[in-house]
């Protein structure tokens, strides 16, 4: 039997791309044998306020920030869709295009554990394997205390010891993975922006170009 190396899929509004978001990749790239790590920005995001870029620049922006590396690529499905951008949806058109090939979905260890509130939560284990990044001195036995009880069950049913068994199965696997820890947000270089703040040193300089160019966030 053939064994395909994991596509890595993460998502978010990327309002905007940062250094925090590329480090999360290329770890998670690295500890999980990825073949490729696919940033897919959201449209319309269903647990947040709407981002305040536009589509069209949020995007130029993921692909300014993943230039160079061949592991990364981007994908734009959700900004073309109508309608909220849920994750089940990209999910199955995913697994459409891919077989049996493993697809892992990148987390936080805080986006997962809000898993419960996602459209179709359930099934999302039918469609990938769950990648959990977990920050530093926030120990394994931590992330399993702070799940609802229904997810709990899930994680504990799923959980996997190494991120070799990934490749082993198209979806349905949980592994969690401690990350460098990187304090950067969006909402704080977004706040720098509106009162003329270096950028420097928290997202690529081609992103901070292209804010300065286009006088976002001010």
């Amino acid at each position: 039997m053939t064994v395909l190396a994991p596509l890595g899929i993460l998502g978010g509004t990327f309002d905007p791309i940062h250094f925090a978001h590329l480090r999360l990749a290329e770890e998670l790239a690295d500890a999980f044998a990825l073949e490729r790590v696919i940033f897919i920005p959201a449209a319309v995001p269903p647990h947040r306020d709407a981002p305040r870029a536009s589509p069209a620049q949020r995007l130029e922006m993921v692909r300014l920030a993943v230039a160079g590396n061949p592991r990364f690529a981007v994908d734009d499905r959700e900004l073309k869709r109508s309608g909220a951008s849920y994750t089940y949806d990209t999910l199955q058109e995913l697994r459409a295009a891919c077989g049996d090939r493993p697809l892992c979905l990148i987390l936080g260890a805080d986006a997962f554990s809000a898993l419960t509130t996602w459209h179709r939560w359930q099934e999302l284990f039918d469609l990938a394997h769950m990648a959990v990044a977990r920050r530093p001195g926030f120990p394994l036995e931590q992330v399993a205390a702070s799940l609802p009880s229904a997810l709990r069950a899930e994680y504990l049913h799923r959980l996997v010891p190494r991120p070799s068994q990934l490749a082993l199965a198209p979806a349905g696997r949980v592994v969690v993975h401690e990350i460098t820890g990187l304090d950067i947000s969006a909402t704080q270089i977004r706040a720098l922006c509106a009162r003329r703040g270096s950028l420097r040193y928290l997202l690529p300089d081609a992103v901070s170009a292209y804010i300065e160019q286009h006088r976002l966030y001010r």
